[in-house]
């Protein structure tokens, strides 16, 4: 019987042609769990438009309450001017955590207190501040960075009763969260369960960076007194544009106003700044009832000008009033600052005075060189 012999056949191994445009594949990572369609489609669709976003490169706007500061902050008085004459002593312990003391004496003016002791403590995540005054008013305020995304801050202040001052306590939460191209913000105004619900004032606010140069957001007010009076909301839209030089906002309230402001940078030490409030009154609600509307407007030129040991300010409105503030060095550890301001509608005048002293010791001054200062959460 012959045999018949078979022949081998050669065994093909097929080899996959790997796109060199791919990520190399990572075999130690397990297998993602599986998942249902739903949720997949869902998460793709999360992580394109991540991706998208992403490379648009755009950059946190900050908040809606800040949405002007190079105008209200930087340029204008808003928060600078004073009159009377006032004196104040400052003492530096250590840099990083910050520990500071101050003791402020002032006379000769009705908003200012003749003696003021202020501390501070801060590090990289905690701020401690604290102020006592001569006339019983203490204020305080503690902020914590939870995340490097999450801050927390509260304040409380305590103003008592005096003439026709009746006096008060408001306390203060708020909380932020600061992504990479938005910030979510929620403030509550003297909370409280007490009186048969919630009562209080409550804010909340998004922006976001629609653009590299355009920002858009919305903020949303809920207040509520006591008394059994009813809730109360207010709803406005603010946009702010960023240009190379230049800085453009806008805030339109639902209920009726409209705020804008124009902030550029003339040269190295010359800025500038415009900003137009105008207000409808009674154009809704009880206001309605009584007369009518009404159409109020404010619009204010500012200046400022940097020098090499001084900054001067200035600043003009359309209601008569002219205000200027010089601040300038005199050594490195003395400061004096002249503020004067005239209201032509009504007749009045002031001027301000002030000397500032930093004291430091020797041992401050070589931290300065091999210490970094702490960055607390204002």
């Amino acid at each position: 019987m012959a045999t018949v012999g078979l022949e081998k056949q050669p065994v093909v191994v097929p080899v996959a042609i790997v796109d060199p445009s791919l990520p190399p594949l990572d075999v130690t990572r397990p297998p993602p769990p599986p998942t249902n369609a739903i949720f997949d489609v869902v998460l793709n669709t999360y992580r394109s438009f991540q991706d998208r976003r992403d490379a648009l490169g755009l950059r946190n706007p900050g908040t809606i309450d800040q949405i002007a500061k190079e105008v209200q902050r930087d340029v204008f008085l808003t928060n600078q001017m004073f009159s009377g004459l006032r004196a104040e002593l400052n003492k530096s312990f250590s840099l990083n955590p910050i520990f500071q003391v101050s003791h402020a004496f002032a006379m000769g003016s009705q908003m200012l207190s003749p003696y003021t002791f202020l501390a501070l403590y801060g590090t990289d995540n905690i701020l401690l501040q604290g102020q006592v005054d001569s006339d019983a008013s203490f204020n305080a305020r503690f902020n914590i960075r939870l995340h490097p995304r999450f801050n927390f801050k509260s304040s409380v202040q305590i103003q008592p009763s005096s003439g026709m001052n009746p006096g008060g306590a408001q306390v203060s939460l708020e909380q932020d969260y600061v992504g990479n191209d938005f910030t979510a913000q929620l403030k509550s105004i003297n909370p409280s369960l007490l009186e048969g619900g919630l009562t209080g004032m409550f804010v909340g606010s998004y922006l976001q960076s629609v653009t590299p140069r355009l920002s858009l957001g919305l903020e949303g007010v809920w207040q509520k007194p006591g008394g059994g009076m009813g809730p109360e909301a207010a709803l406005s839209y603010a946009a702010r544009y960023k240009g190379d030089d230049w800085i453009a906002s806008a805030q339109l309230l639902t209920q009726g106003g409209l705020q804008g402001s124009y902030w550029r940078r003339l040269t190295d030490k010359v800025e500038t700044g415009v900003d137009v409030n105008l207000q409808f009154a009674g154009l809704s609600g009880a206001n309605a009832m009584m007369g009518g509307a009404r159409k109020e407007g404010t619009a204010t030129l500012g200046a400022k000008y940097e020098f090499s040991r001084s900054i001067f300010r200035a600043q003009v409105d359309s209601q008569g009033k002219i205000g200027c503030l010089l601040d300038k060095v005199i050594a490195p550890p003395v400061r004096v600052t002249f503020a004067g301001e005239m209201d032509h509608a009504k007749n009045q005048a002031k001027l301000g005075l002030a000397v500032s002293i930093e004291a430091s010791g020797e041992e401050l001054m070589e931290q300065q060189d091999t210490v970094k200062p702490a960055t607390p959460p204002f």
